[in-house]
């Protein structure tokens, strides 16, 4: 018999087991946690343009703080490009056209295969094409894409050249007989998932600043209707974060020495930005050689001014859902020497100024102070001066053209010439001084133009409000302008003189210009009228004799072109 007490138990025990039996069985509910949403991805563009060939630094000054820095150099920029890759794995390289062209000699005088080169091996992914890529024409360009010894020079030291390993994108420059564009139009990149377009173009107005016969296989598109053209397809595929690369840019009017602000920003890099979709995010822009950063309809805009002195470091944020740009940010990163340089970038410049530098170091003249390539009010320089007296005394000579005026593009002065210049003696000119002065290799052609033509020739320098072009002119040719007179009517025909003599409308004048002038470049249009014409030395080479003939070179005082608001 049980006890009254192991009764009561096996009894609480049965009853427990009946309710747990009888009933519906009950789950307790867990909340499941909410998942976080995906974090936003971070992409660097490190973007610059007009690099010009300066592998070689410093390759000038930026103006920090009202003090100028010297900066520049393909090592020293490999070295910045790196140590901001190594903060962010989302990074890509990027540049907007002028790689080559007017190169300083350690590039130039090996095709700028050296440059090319060294921006890829300093990590250059995506470039835009520029006027200065069409400097020797279409096929060249090709060449320095894809590889291949040149066609006349061969390769340098036997070796070969592979070409860029970075990839030109030129939206709006298409075959005329296939309309295929030259090179891609769009490149697409995915960073975490999200992808990126980068479109690339140039100005519209190349053929107005390259030798036409170079460019005669192809046609320049307008800029905003090409990257507007593009936008639907993009988008269709699911891509709304869009970067435009362009060589086109502006003017900052006032505190210019601001490298991180949008002074006053003017020029067709404005119109740009306001008539391009408003799907496109970011303008990398270039040609005019100024630093900004701008907010510019709706857009970020930058510029990193040339020559490889600057770097545009820009943040993106985008959202990992939909793609889109939902933050982004820039800023200028001096290339100073700072930071330890690329050794294997070093190197390979080194080769190429020890192989230039036979020619490169040869002493050419003395000059007793700066000769300056800036303009006065009325478009003059000092330098402008000089190159245009050369030009005339290589070709007055009755067998050499008989020219009593010669007329130089200011576009084709590149660089001054200084008395006291980096890493040189002071008054010393050398032959790399000069050949930075007038890199292009031009013809001089000198022409029969009559009067009247003349007239026109300079009423063109008005013709295009956005880029007023005042040709250099040769001692002896003077005239007047008035600003506030209407374009094609500045010029008064009676201040037109040589020697004094006011110039006859109906009587020829032997005219002396470059090749590049010659064939209607920067659209002075009127020179392509000339009749009579007789090619002559190289301008390089004209300037170089002029200089040891005149040694030590001093500076044209007499004004030769006037402002007058008579």
């Amino acid at each position: 018999m049980l006890s009254t007490r192991r009764f009561v138990i096996a009894l609480l025990a049965t009853l427990t087991l009946v309710a747990c039996s009888s009933g519906p069985e009950v789950v307790a509910e867990v909340e499941e946690p909410t998942p976080p949403p995906p974090a936003p991805v971070q992409v660097s563009l490190l973007a610059f343009n007009d690099f010009h060939g300066h592998i070689e630094g410093p390759s000038g000054t930026v103006t920090v703080d009202g003090e100028k820095v010297n900066a520049g150099g393909a090592a020293y920029l490999a070295a910045h490009i790196a140590a901001f890759k190594a903060e962010n794995r989302n990074t890509v390289v990027v540049a907007a056209g002028d790689l080559v062209g007017a190169s300083p000699l350690a590039s130039a005088l090996f095709n700028d295969e050296p440059t090319i080169e060294a921006l890829g091996m300093a990590g250059l992914e995506i470039a835009a094409v520029g006027n200065h890529e069409f400097d020797h024409g279409v096929d060249e360009l090709l060449r320095l894409q894809n590889g291949g010894c040149h066609p006349t020079r061969g390769c340098t030291e036997g070796r070969s050249f592979a070409g860029a390993s970075f990839r030109y994108l030129a939206a709006n420059v298409t075959y005329k007989e296939s309309g295929q564009t030259m090179f891609p139009a769009v490149e697409i990149r995915e960073f975490d998932g999200v992808k990126i377009a980068f479109i690339g173009l140039t100005l519209e107005k190349t053929p107005d600043i390259v030798v036409p016969t170079g460019i005669t296989t192809v046609d320049f598109a307008n800029e905003i209707t090409t990257i507007n053209a593009l936008v639907p397809g993009l988008r269709a595929q699911g891509i709304e974060a869009i970067v435009v690369l362009i060589h086109e840019g502006g003017f900052p009017t006032v505190g210019a020495d601001d490298i991180n602000g949008c002074p006053d920003i003017s020029g067709p890099i404005v119109a740009i930005a306001k008539g391009v979709d408003d799907a496109v995010d970011v303008i990398v822009s270039g040609h005019t050689h100024q630093p900004y950063i701008c907010e510019i309809g709706g857009k970020l805009v930058t510029s990193s001014q040339s020559y490889g002195r600057l770097l545009t470091h820009i943040a993106l944020v985008l959202d990992p859902t939909t793609g889109d740009v939902v933050k982004r940010s820039a800023k200028q990163q001096v290339i100073h020497h700072d930071i330890t340089e690329n050794a294997r970038l070093a190197e390979h410049v080194a080769t190429y100024v020890e192989l230039s530098a036979p020619l490169a170091s040869r002493p050419v003249a003395k000059i007793k102070a700066d000769l300056l390539r800036q303009n006065n009010e009325a478009g003059e320089s000092v330098l402008g001066r000089i190159i245009a007296d050369a030009q005339l005394a290589a070709t007055a000579p009755a067998d050499r053209g008989r020219a009593v005026i010669a007329f130089m593009n200011p576009g084709g002065i590149r660089e001054a010439l200084l008395f006291a210049p980096p890493n040189a003696e002071k008054g010393i000119v050398t032959y790399s001084q000069m050949y930075t002065v007038q890199p292009f290799g031009n013809n001089l052609i000198t022409m029969t133009l009559t009067g009247a033509q003349i007239h026109r020739l300079l009423e063109q320098q008005w013709q295009e409000q956005d880029r007023v072009r005042i040709l250099q002119v040769s001692k002896g040719f003077t005239y007047n302008w008035n600003p506030d007179k209407e374009a094609g009517e500045r010029v008064d025909p009676k201040s037109i003189k040589l020697a004094g003599k006011v110039l006859d409308p109906a009587k020829d004048y032997r005219v002396t210009v470059n090749n590049f002038l010659a064939n209607g470049g920067d659209a002075f249009t009127v020179l392509t009228e000339g009749t009579n014409l007789l090619g002559g030395p190289l301008d390089l080479d004209v300037l170089v004799t002029y200089f040891q003939k005149n040694s030590p070179v001093k500076a044209p005082a007499e004004a030769r072109v006037k402002i007058s608001k008579k």
